[in-house]
């Protein structure tokens, strides 16, 4: 079953606003999106939502692979997505890539 619901943290939500982050990387609990499928996206502090986006790809990729390019799509520098992913999923390698678009 795919997932219709996607949580970030509020420091994130100006940047999915903007434009400016286009991807986000998750575990094997929250791979299930669907592509070209539409989610609710809240703040995972309260639950506030925010915005909807729809889900254009789902690709695995283990942590070691992470390049520029992720952290670009991230809006951040590699040593900080590395270091994020690190402090939300301190012991996963296998992580997978969604892309995805801004819903107006």
């Amino acid at each position: 079953m795919s997932l219709s619901e996607m949580t970030f943290f509020e420091r994130f939500e100006a940047d999915i606003l903007s434009g400016k982050k286009t991807i986000t990387i998750r575990d094997e609990a929250e791979k299930d999106y669907a592509p070209d499928s539409i989610v609710q996206v809240s703040t995972y502090e309260n639950g506030r939502w925010f915005c909807a986006l729809k889900i254009e790809s789902v690709v695995p990729l283990s942590f070691d692979k992470l390049t520029e390019f992720h952290a670009k799509q991230e809006n951040m520098t590699l040593k900080e997505l590395k270091g994020v992913i690190r402090e939300i999923y301190p012991d996963t390698s296998e992580l997978y890539v969604i892309k995805y678009r801004l819903v107006s």
